[in-house]
């Protein structure tokens, strides 16, 4: 029996112990047809490597025999990870996944679980988000610093396997040519999958006007392609995006890593914005609300807009939440559209009760608030989030990032929309948008 259990919720992550031995295991209690588990082992780049990565019961080991599939029943699977082989694999994160292999969604799935055990440790997460998926990502164990941590992901993929794959650098071979040889003969082995290399973004076919706008726009095509692998239809909302600006995060400002953060969050302005303008809040002891934006002005507008020097410091978040609220709700009130807030924080989060009052109070009001954390840190209250009592609706969500410059624009964009769509159906049925 471990001596340490941890429980995760979506989006949370933990320090592995350390170990040689790794089980992991992926399980449900009830499914319409059985489960089709695997894990793709990926780079930074977020591709399998090669065909040699990708681990199912067709292939049950890597090259490095860092990765084993030891076990696999129709509603679970288990897996053993020999953690200083894995060191050495050429791998930044092993991602696990399951399909269902006949008809039904993840909806209808009960008790979907992975269960981690490592030493005297053992960690669960419970997956209570899914809808009508026929893919999920399950957890993700991914290097840091010396070590590995696990993360909770619970995020669903339509489709099934194909567009799971796909999103790793795996082509399952479907033809209507090989569909046909599988119906002739059922004795026949099912494809092996094809690696495919990752496909660039093509250009588009006439250049924009103003050529500073290509880099935004190529991440508001990701944008559109993170909602429409959710079949989420397309969104019409002001956004906004508030940044630490204490003086911890003076790192992350001075190698442009926050540049970079803004640049993605802007392409989220482009696509949902009516005149695709981003606004903008800094903050540390003091708060800044600066010129809102567009694309073509992307270029160094951190640098441009906001010198750290005296105005860093310790964190203080309820004074720009209030300008936040005080800008959509009493300056510029607007209930026939969503406000999607997304609010940057490395932590040192200590004003409990005022951001509890302040989003408790605006959870009757268009304002979605979703924070990321920054690192492993001190989140207080953020990390409380799903079990905030007394709010109207459920009008906030946090996930945190170990390092967001590591982390892809899918990924990053796939957790933006976790909750956010799911909140504007709710809103409109509770009428709290016209």
């Amino acid at each position: 029996m471990a001596s340490e259990h941890i429980v995760l919720n979506q989006g949370q992550n933990t320090n592995l112990a350390q170990g040689q031995s790794l089980q992991v295991m992926i399980q449900c209690d009830a499914s319409p047809s059985p489960l089709d588990i695997s894990c793709f082992m990926v780079n930074e780049a977020g591709k399998v490597p090669s065909d040699d990565y990708f681990i199912f019961y067709n292939q049950n080991v890597d090259p490095h025999q860092s990765v084993n599939l030891t076990q696999a029943t129709e509603r679970s699977t288990q897996f053993l990870l020999d953690m200083n082989k894995l060191q050495n694999a050429p791998i930044a994160k092993c991602v696990f996944t399951a399909t269902l292999e006949g008809a039904g969604t993840f909806a209808e799935v009960q008790g979907c679980k992975a269960v981690l055990t490592i030493g005297e440790q053992e960690i669960t997460y419970t997956v209570t988000e899914a809808t009508a998926e026929t893919a999920l990502i399950f957890i993700e164990v991914y290097r840091y610093q010396q070590g590995f941590k696990v993360r909770a992901i619970g995020r669903g993929f339509f489709g099934g396997l194909q567009p799971l794959a796909e999103s790793f650098g795996v082509e399952i071979d479907d033809s209507p040519e090989e569909t046909v040889s599988s119906q002739t003969s059922s004795t026949e082995p099912t494809p092996a999958p094809v690696i495919s290399e990752p496909l660039s973004t093509p250009e588009p076919a006439t250049p924009p006007s103003n050529p500073s706008m290509g880099k935004i726009d190529l991440l508001k095509r990701k944008v559109t392609l993170s909602l429409e692998k959710k079949q989420v239809p397309p969104i019409q909302a002001r956004v906004a995006v508030v940044f630490d600006a204490s003086g911890s995060m003076y790192s992350l400002y001075k190698k442009g890593i926050v540049q970079e953060a803004f640049e993605r969050i802007l392409a989220i302005a482009a696509a949902f914005d009516d005149n695709g303008e981003l606004d903008v809040w800094f903050f540390a002891k003091e708060f800044l609300r600066a010129p809102s934006v567009r694309a073509e002005d992307y270029k160094d507008y951190v640098a441009r807009t906001y010198k750290l020097g005296s105005k860093g410091g310790t964190n203080n978040e309820p004074p720009v939440m209030e300008d936040v609220i005080r800008r959509y709700t009493v300056e510029e009130p607007n209930v026939r559209i969503p406000t999607y807030i997304i609010f940057f924080s490395d932590g040192g989060v200590s004003s409990k009760s005022k951001i509890t009052k302040l989003i408790t109070e605006s959870s009757h009001q268009n304002l979605f608030w979703q924070f990321v954390g920054l690192g492993n840190a001190n989140y207080g209250i953020l990390r409380q989030l799903d079990e905030l009592k007394g709010r109207f609706i459920d009008n906030a969500s946090f996930f945190e990032l170990d390092d967001i410059s590591k982390v892809s624009d899918e990924e990053l964009y796939d957790r933006l929309f976790n909750e956010f769509p799911s909140w504007i159906v709710e809103a409109r049925r509770k009428g709290i948008l016209a």
